[in-house]
């Protein structure tokens, strides 16, 4: 079986690599793909799977998709027009044709945002409500910079390739699933106990108990990743086989023996799954449950590598794009470095009980180590010993939840009290976590790796758990010597796994909407961010920086300048600074430099204070401040010194950049004012990064016609209500000889060069 399951793996991964949309990509006909693309207005119908509730807004999960249209309407509303002296019979009959006339095909699922009204409250849809729905179909976004999360390959696993926007209901079934929504407000009245019981933590117990997450704050999330037991927070095989088994033992002691008691086992955790969720951690978990069981009931031996495989062939039957998913990757790499752990054990030969759950514990890592470097970009060094403590308490927690509702179904205080001991450990989880993230090497940030170096990693790897299988059979002396070998080996694996071969500076231009993003990095280990925020995206820092500094194994910056404080120059390095001093990220800065101004606004002073509260240095910068990294030169050229402060784009930071025989000028949001002020310091350049957006009042030709750029990069968001870019500055840039790149339409835009030659490129390119 196993076998069987890495044939599959490699088949579906060439499947792959002839260009074949069986795991990545949009497996609908393209005709249909670019039928929608030329229609985006459509209508649907589907079956409701799953409603998801927030104070603004409301989707809707739909499965068994239909897209219908209609290519005669037009022609038939003509006919139907000049028909209205018919008779009522002639009338239905031509009604009857118009509803004949849709066609319908299969796009299989489809998450619809509804159009929220106002001073309406969220309508409650039954899970199984078939819906008839308008509006504007979109594909689902790709990844706009290096780093981020991949919305494409998480919903390709439900079968999603597509959003409605602005959706509205046109119609609906009086019917519904009894059976769907029995689980839904099953698992609603759960978490309404938890939330009556357990106060600030009900949305961890709802995470652990029930698979809702959408109430857990991402402090916490955060604060669990960076300690290395967010893991804890996900319907796991831990959770399956604490209840499942829990449940066949409690069953048996009952009296219900063996056959009755293993039956209800089956079907309990087959709903509990399906309640959850139905992640592919939770369902891998159930498909092993189910096979240990059953192996119980026939009186067969089971096997957990075959469970597993059996498991893996069954979930990439249902979704191949499971293959490329760390839920899926993780999941089933914890079990197989579960499963190793005896190998490192006896390598080491040792029969203490805390060194043995140690050695577990690091199994556990180095089996997932690429998997979370190529995801994360980083990895919990803490979580190895963090997980000693948390691991064996963590089924007392559980229980601990799952008793408080089972008791709240009775009395809510009682479920209060039941629930003290879970709340208790889970306090002792916080404490711990916030120690974690104060200690300098809690996380180690390694980068994305290559596939190449994955696959060296995991040949290294293979060869030391060789050497530990063959240990047990050799004297003490060999056995120590073979030990040493092996850690020789998975070190150099290590080591292979967090190497990045850097050359010149690189400069990214992230997209972040409309705002700006850029970090500068050199061959010899600088790195500088410069602005980082946005007006038309929330979370910036989270979701597009913090990602990118970590694919990229920038665990320290020498500084971050901030060119002036508009909100889509800072709203994420505020992000970034808070991180920081919380200990929620295991990325640090050196020095936060603001521009030297006489009236310091508000958000300014946040700016210095939450910098302060991190321990980075506060500096501010003014012309003539020069900064050197190696070969890396920054040179301030504006603002002057005592600027009022008070037009923070005219008296933003303007900076030069200067690698060999290279030369950059990044002017924030400066206007031909400034541009004109600057004219005597400025010379040639080879980039330039263009000011407010490619705004109209920016960009003038005197100035661009001085710095002779041969590329400028132009951020702002495609749906930006200020016109940016401008025809007549893009027309300017054009005539100058600059050619202009937009984040807008290629993504992030990366321009690297080794101080004479240079190459630039879009991320979506």
């Amino acid at each position: 079986m196993c076998l069987v399951c890495l044939l599959l793996m490699l088949a579906m991964c060439l499947a792959d690599g002839l260009g074949i949309p069986l795991i990545r990509g949009n497996p609908l006909p393209e005709s249909l793909q670019a039928w929608i693309s030329r229609h985006p207005e459509a209508v649907i119908c589907g079956e409701v799977q799953q409603c998801a509730e927030s104070e603004f807004s409301q989707s809707v999960y739909l499965k068994r998709v239909w897209l219908l249209y209609q290519p005669e309407q037009k022609k038939i509303s003509e006919e139907n027009n000049s028909t209205k002296d018919l008779s009522a019979k002639e009338s239905d009959k031509t009604e009857s044709n118009v509803r004949d006339s849709y066609e319908k095909v299969s796009i299989e699922n489809v998450r619809v945002f509804l159009k929220k009204e106002k001073g309406k409250a969220n309508e409650k849809i039954p899970a199984g409500t078939l819906l008839k729905v308008s509006g504007r179909l979109v594909r689902v976004p790709e990844t706009r910079n290096p780093g981020e999360f991949d919305s494409r390959q998480y919903y390709g696993c439900r079968h999603i390739y597509y959003f409605m926007k602005d959706g509205v209901i046109q119609d609906r079934s009086d019917s519904y699933s009894a059976y769907l929504q029995g689980l839904v407000e099953v698992r609603e009245h759960f978490a309404r106990i938890f939330e009556g019981a357990a106060g600030g933590d009900a949305p961890v117990f709802e995470a652990m108990v029930l698979g809702v997450k959408g109430e857990l704050e991402e402090e916490v999330k955060m604060r669990y990743q960076m300690a290395g037991i967010i893991h804890i927070l996900a319907i796991s095989g831990m959770h399956i086989s604490l209840l499942g088994a829990g449940l066949n033992r409690l069953l048996k002691r009952a009296g219900l023996g063996i056959f009755l008691s293993g039956m209800i086992s089956l079907v309990f955790m087959i709903q509990y799954g399906m309640m959850t969720g139905g992640s592919v951690s939770a369902m891998r978990a159930v498909c092993m449950f189910l096979m240990a069981t059953g192996a119980e009931l026939l009186g067969r031996c089971y096997d957990g590598m075959t469970a597993l495989a059996v498991s893996a062939l069954i979930l990439l039957l249902n979704s191949p794009a499971n293959l490329y998913s760390s839920g899926f990757l993780l999941s089933f790499g914890a079990v197989c470095g579960l499963g190793a752990a005896p190998v490192l054990c006896r390598l080491v030969g040792s029969k203490n009980r805390i060194i043995n759950a140690l050695l577990s514990s690091a199994a556990v890592q180095l089996m997932t180590l690429p998997v979370m470097l190529y995801f994360y970009g980083e990895v919990s060094l803490a979580g190895i010993l963090l997980n000693l403590a948390v691991l064996p308490t963590v089924g007392a927690v559980l229980a601990s939840g799952v008793a408080g509702g089972l008791a709240g179904l009775a009395s809510l205080k009682a479920a209060g009290v039941v629930i003290i001991p879970g709340r208790a450990m889970l306090f002792l989880y916080d404490k711990l976590c916030i120690l974690a993230g104060k200690l300098p090497w809690c996380t180690w940030i390694g980068g994305r790796p290559e596939l190449w170096q994955i696959g060296l990693y995991y040949g290294l790897l293979f060869l030391a758990f060789l050497f530990g299988k063959k240990a047990g059979e050799l004297q003490a002396l060999y056995r120590r010597k073979a030990a040493m070998f092996a850690a020789v080996l998975i070190f150099a694996g290590i080591f292979c796994l967090g190497w990045h071969h850097r050359e010149g500076l690189t400069i990214t231009c992230l997209d972040v909407g409309q705002g700006d993003g850029i970090v500068l990095e050199t061959s010899d280990g600088h790195q500088f961010l410069i602005d980082g925020g946005s007006s038309s995206k929330s979370g910036v820092g989270q979701y597009q920086i913090l990602p990118y500094l970590k694919s990229r194994g920038i665990h320290c910056l020498d500084a971050i300048l901030v060119s002036h404080t508009d909100e889509d120059h800072i709203s994420g390095i505020r992000e970034l600074l808070t991180f920081m001093g919380r200990g929620l990220t295991g990325v640090r800065a050196e020095r936060l430099i603001l521009p030297e101004w006489e009236e310091k606004s508000e958000a300014y002073r946040e700016l210095e204070k939450l910098a302060r509260e991190a321990g980075i240095a506060v500096l501010q910068g003014k012309r003539g401040d020069v900064l050197l990294a190696g070969k890396l030169e920054v040179k301030l050229l504006a603002p002057e010194k005592d600027s009022p402060g008070i037009d923070v784009n005219e008296e933003g930071m303007v900076l030069e950049v200067r690698y060999g025989g290279f030369t950059g000028l990044f002017t924030g949001d400066i206007g031909m004012e400034t541009e004109k002020e600057l004219l005597p310091l400025l010379s040639d350049v080879d980039f330039l990064k263009v000011a407010h957006h490619g705004s109209r009042y920016s960009s003038g030709k005197e100035f661009l016609e001085k710095v002779k750029a041969e590329v400028g990069v132009i951020s702002c968001s495609a749906a930006n209500t200020y016109g940016h870019p401008a025809a007549e500055t893009v027309e300017r840039l054009e005539k100058s000889g600059c050619r202009p790149e937009y984040t807008m339409e290629s993504g992030a835009v990366i321009y690297w060069t080794d101080g004479e030659n240079w190459t630039v490129e879009g991320w979506l390119e």
